[in-house]
């Protein structure tokens, strides 16, 4: 029990973390165009972590299925996430984006039931329809035209969707890949599969762009993707991923949107409605729900 409330645990520093992306990479996408900004960050993670592999495990070995579930893993949840997200970021505010994430419980859940064929037990039901109507309470300010950014950009939300369904793609696949590889391989390969597939567009969009104008503070914001939000988060994630059901791992990226909806305030000053957190109080009730249920692997 105590290992599997360490991998609960785990999982939800990662959401925070990856919630904390999506302010970082609002500030982001107003220095650095998408690719490139992409590519430096998986660059970083990719020369921290191989050494540490290399040092602490060896050179996997690794059949070609897992190469094949890591390549799928990074494609989604590396390479089609940090491209719809923020690219949608640049249409749309972190509140909203933020909002929308708050999705990820329930199209995990569905997806790993058509995918894993993990059953949807009684407790998983209730959280997905606690985290569920926490999204809708959330979304109600928007809906009934109370937020003034909710038609911001019908764009910049569906490519935030979008990075939803690649984000719940992630987990499902990382939790295949998690069953034969450790979590350092897994976040070391995945960050390299990165590095290529970010490689060829980050070199074409670097023939114009002016390294010599990026500030200290903007270079720091790459850093802390490539250190904290990629390496890091990827760890923990991966650690939990190997304890807990792919159910349970969705219903616990609710903290995703309640870590950056926090910090939108925070950081970027973006206004949070009471009926806003209501929504992240039932989020919120759904996690504490399943904490005390048999929601594991």
């Amino acid at each position: 029990m105590k290992n599997q409330l360490i991998a609960i645990m785990n999982i939800s520093m990662a959401m925070c973390i990856v919630g904390s992306s999506i302010v970082a990479g609002k500030l982001i996408v107003q220095s650095f165009p998408v690719f490139l900004a992409s590519e430096l960050r998986f660059l970083v993670a990719t020369i921290i972590l191989v050494p540490i592999l290399l040092i602490v495990e060896g050179i996997p070995s690794l059949r070609k299925k897992d190469y094949f579930f890591l390549f799928l893993q990074a494609l989604s949840g590396v390479f089609l996430f940090n491209v719809f997200m923020l690219y949608g970021l640049t249409q749309t505010t972190a509140t909203e984006a933020s909002l929308i994430t708050s999705t990820i419980p329930a199209c995990t859940g569905l997806l790993s039931y058509f995918l894993l064929k993990e059953k949807l037990t009684k407790n998983i039901l209730v959280g997905i329809i606690l985290a569920t109507i926490g999204t809708l309470t959330i979304n109600v300010p928007g809906i009934f035209g109370l937020s003034n950014t909710y038609y911001l950009s019908l764009v910049g939300n569906s490519l935030v969707f979008g990075a939803v369904i690649c984000e719940a793609l992630f987990m499902i696949l990382g939790k295949f890949a998690s069953q034969h590889v450790s979590a350092l391989a897994i976040s070391t390969i995945v960050s390299c599969f990165g590095s290529i597939l970010f490689l060829p567009f980050a070199l074409y969009e670097s023939r114009q762009f002016a390294f010599e104008k990026v500030s200290f503070a903007e270079w720091g914001l790459i850093m802390y993707f490539g250190i904290v939000v990629t390496v890091i988060a990827f760890i923990l994630m991966q650690l939990g991923l190997a304890k807990v059901s792919a159910n349970m791992a969705g219903i616990l990226t609710g903290f995703l949107p309640i870590s950056s909806i926090a910090l939108s305030s925070l950081v970027l000053g973006e206004a949070i409605s009471s009926v806003q957190l209501v929504g992240c109080i039932f989020i919120l009730f759904a996690l504490f729900y399943l904490s005390r249920r048999p929601a594991f692997k």
